[in-house]
C-alpha cells in the first residue's frame, strides 16, 4: 500500500484559512451551547426544584461513564418556529451512546421546551432515530416527558405518512425485527403519544411525575363530564397496579435510569456484519491541520489528498485508478483500524488522460465511471464507503453532453443508490446539484451524513443561481415590452444572493435534518470510526445488484 505525502506548508495562506475555520467553528459552538440549555437556565432550575433531571442530565447518567455520546440533530429546529417562541434542538435530543459497552439509540424529550411538545421537525427527528435503530440493529431507549403534539401546528404533524403515526407503526415493525425497545415515562405522556412507550417491550414510570393516558382531566371533563385528576387517570400507581399498562414504578429519575442500565446489561448478543478491522494506527499528520487546508472561500481550490491524509491510519492509501478520472479520488484505507473505501471530490485543477485541464470539484465522465466501478468493488468486498463531498456538480457544455455525461453520471448515481454496504457522507465544502446525489447526499440513504461548518448545500451556487434568475426575469420583462434598469438588476441580484446565503448556510441544512449534525473537522476520524462500529452491529445486508446500467 502506498503512503500519501503532504505538500502543505504552514505559510500565511494556511494560517489565514486556519483562523477563518476556527472562528467559524467557535460561532457554531456558541450557538450549540445555547441549544444545550433547551428552554433556558430558569426552566432547568424549575425542573430541579421538582426533583426532576433535565434531559441531558438523564442521558449523561444513562450512558457509560466517560463514554462518547454521538448526538444527532443538535441543530434541528434552529431558526424555525420563531413565531411560537422557537424549539431548541426540536425539543428532543437523541444520539447513540454505550450502555454497558453496547451501542444504543437514546431519545429524550426536553420538558423545558414547550413542555416537550412535538413540532413537525420533532417528528422528523424521532423518525430518524428509529431509522438509525433499524438500519444498525441497535436497541432504542425512549425517555418520555412530553405534552404531546404542538396543537397550533397539528396539520403538519398528524395525518401524513411521515408524520406522528409513523412512529407507532415503527414501534410495531421494530418489535417484529427483534430490536429491543425500552421506555421510561418520566413526565406526561398524552394522547397518541401514549402508544410509544406502551408499544415498547418494557415501560417504566416515575412515581409522582410520570403519567400516561389518552385524555387528560380537562379533556375528560369536556368530553364526558367526568371530574377527575391526571394522577387518578394514569399515574404510576394506577398504571402499575390497576391498568397494568406499565411494568414497574420508580421512585425518581435516577432509580429509573439505573433500572434501564440493568435491563440493557442483560440483553443477548447477536452476530456482527463482519467489516474488517485491524489494530488502529495514528495518522501521520494531525487532523487539526484540516482547518488550514480548506479555503475560506468555497470557490478556491485545494488538494483533497491532504484531507484524506489527516484521517486515515499511517498515511496508507491504496488508490484505485490513480491516473484516470482525476476529479474524483477513490481508494482503500483504514480509519482507526476499520477498512474503508473512500470516494472524494478532488478540488485541485487536474489534467485528464488527454492532457486537457479539468476543473476541481466537477464530476467528468471519466470520474463518474471510475466512481461507479469503485463503489461496485466495495460492495463486492463488503467494505464500508466514506464519501468526502465537495462538489459543484457534473461538467456541462456541448463537449460533455456529446460525450455522454448524463449516461456516465447515471452509472454512478445507480451504483450509489443500490449500494448495500454502509455509506457515511461528510460534506466538507460545496454540495451542489446532481453532484449531491452522485456523492451520496441525504436522498441516497447514507447511514450517517455530517457537514463541516463551512458546508453549503443547494441546487447551485448563489452567484450562478442569481444570474440564471436574472436572465429569466429580463426575458419576462422583454416579453411585456419593458426594460430593467442596471440599478434594478443590482437590487434583484442582491436579493437572490441574500436568500441563497441564508439557505446554503450549514445551519439551515442542519435545522431541517438534511445532515445529521455539524461536526468539528478534527473529529472526522473519530466520528467515521464510530459510525462503522455502529453499522457493524447489523449482520443483514441485501444482495448487491446495480440494476440496468448503460455502458
Amino acid at each position: 500500500m502506498s503512503k500519501l505525502k503532504s505538500k502543505i506548508k504552514k505559510d500565511k495562506t494556511f494560517l489565514i484559512r486556519e483562523d477563518y475555520h476556527k472562528e467559524h467553528l467557535r460561532k457554531i459552538n456558541s450557538e450549540k451551547e445555547k441549544i444545550y440549555l433547551g428552554g433556558g437556565k430558569k426552566s432547568i432550575e424549575k425542573l430541579h426544584a421538582r426533583k426532576k433531571l433535565h434531559c441531558r442530565e438523564r442521558v449523561d447518567l444513562l450512558i457509560d461513564k466517560d463514554s462518547y455520546f454521538m448526538e444527532i440533530g443538535t441543530f434541528a429546529g434552529y431558526g424555525m418556529y420563531e413565531e411560537h417562541g422557537g424549539a431548541p434542538s426540536s425539543g428532543t435530543i437523541f444520539g447513540i451512546g454505550k450502555i454497558h459497552g453496547r451501542d444504543c439509540v437514546i431519545v429524550a424529550n426536553d420538558a423545558t421546551v414547550k413542555a416537550g411538545a412535538w413540532f413537525p421537525i420533532t417528528c422528523k427527528k424521532n423518525l430518524r432515530a428509529q431509522e438509525i435503530s433499524m438500519e444498525n440493529n441497535l436497541p432504542i431507549i425512549y425517555l418520555v416527558d412530553s405534552a404531546g403534539v404542538f396543537l397550533p401546528m397539528q396539520d403538519e404533524i398528524f395525518p401524513d405518512k411521515e408524520h406522528f403515526g409513523r412512529i407507532f407503526r415503527n414501534n410495531a415493525v421494530m418489535s417484529s425485527m427483534g430490536i429491543p425497545q425500552i421506555a421510561a415515562i418520566m413526565g406526561p405522556c398524552v394522547a397518541g403519544g401514549a402508544y410509544l412507550p406502551i408499544m415498547s417491550d418494557e415501560a417504566l414510570i416515575v412515581e409522582g411525575h410520570g403519567s400516561i393516558f389518552l385524555a387528560g382531566a380537562h379533556l375528560v371533563k369536556a368530553a364526558i363530564g367526568e371530574v377527575t385528576d391526571n394522577e387518578s387517570l394514569g399515574g404510576a400507581t394506577v398504571t402499575t397496579e390497576i391498568s397494568g399498562i406499565t411494568d414497574e414504578k420508580m421512585a425518581d429519575d435516577k432509580e429509573c435510569i439505573e433500572k434501564i442500565r440493568e435491563l440493557v446489561s442483560k440483553l443477548g448478543h447477536g452476530a456482527k456484519a463482519g467489516f474488517d478491522r485491524t489494530e488502529a494506527k495514528d495518522t501521520v499528520y494531525p487532523a487539526s491541520e484540516i482547518y488550514g487546508i480548506i479555503p475560506e472561500d468555497s470557490a478556491k481550490q485545494y488538494d483533497a489528498y491532504e484531507i484524506i491524509n489527516r484521517i486515515i491510519d499511517d498515511g496508507d492509501f491504496d488508490e484505485y485508478k490513480p491516473t484516470y478520472g482525476k476529479t474524483i479520488i477513490t481508494g482503500y484505507a483504514r480509519i482507526e483500524g476499520w477498512a474503508v473505501g473512500i470516494v472524494a471530490n478532488q478540488r485541485s485543477i487536474v489534467k485528464s488522460k488527454t492532457g486537457e485541464m479539468q476543473f476541481g470539484g466537477v464530476i467528468y465522465s471519466d470520474s463518474a465511471d471510475k466512481g461507479a466501478r469503485f463503489i461496485m468493488n466495495c460492495n463486492q468486498r463488503k467494505i464500508p464507503l466514506l464519501f468526502l463531498q465537495d462538489v459543484t456538480g457534473f461538467m456541462v457544455g456541448s463537449r460533455s453532453e456529446h460525450g455522454g455525461i448524463i449516461k456516465d453520471g447515471a452509472k454512478m448515481v445507480n451504483a450509489v443508490a443500490n449500494s448495500v454496504v454502509p455509506k457515511i457522507t461528510i460534506i466538507t465544502g460545496n454540495s451542489y446539484g446532481a453532484g449531491n446525489y452522485a456523492m451520496c447526499g441525504k436522498a441516497y440513504d447514507p447511514r450517517f451524513i455530517f457537514a463541516y461548518p463551512n458546508a453549503q448545500i443547494a441546487v447551485m451556487g448563489g452567484s450562478q443561481a442569481s444570474n440564471v434568475l436574472l436572465d429569466i426575469k429580463i426575458g419576462q420583462m422583454k416579453k411585456l415590452g419593458k426594460e430593467i434598469s442596471e440599478e434594478d438588476k443590482k437590487i434583484f441580484l442582491d436579493e437572490i444572493k441574500a436568500i441563497y446565503e441564508e439557505q446554503t448556510n450549514v445551519l439551515y441544512a442542519a435545522s431541517r435534518l438534511w445532515v445529521d449534525d455539524v461536526i468539528d473537522p478534527k473529529d472526522t476520524r473519530k466520528i467515521v470510526a464510530n459510525c462503522i462500529e455502529i453499522a457493524n452491529n447489523n449482520p443483514e445486508m441485501k444482495k448487491f445488484n446495480v440494476g440496468v446500467i448503460q455502458t
